[in-house]
């Protein structure tokens, strides 16, 4: 699992906040843990999808200028790995 991180210019308010995060579901179907921030205009989500950063960044900046949104920067990390009862990793 990757999680995927966004920098975007434009989002004002909580409602585009909500409107990102409506668009990364409907690309991303599989997307979990979303979040959205206009304060600091980030964004990010988890993606199971193993696909390379540079196609991720392609389908969310096309979805993104279609909403008057400016993609500025995407970075792809692996996601922290879950932790069962008492810390200890799942199996």
């Amino acid at each position: 699992m990757k999680k995927v991180e966004m920098t975007i210019d434009g989002m004002m308010c909580g409602m585009c906040e909500a409107h990102i995060k409506d668009a990364i579901r409907k690309r991303f179907p599989d997307a979990k843990k979303m979040t959205a921030n206009h304060t600091t205009g980030e964004a990010s989500f988890l993606l199971e999808e193993d696909m390379p950063v540079s196609m991720v960044e392609h389908e969310i900046k096309s979805v993104l200028d279609q909403m008057g949104y400016r993609l500025l920067d995407v970075t792809e990390t692996d996601a922290p790995k879950k932790k069962g009862l008492f810390g200890f990793g799942k199996k």
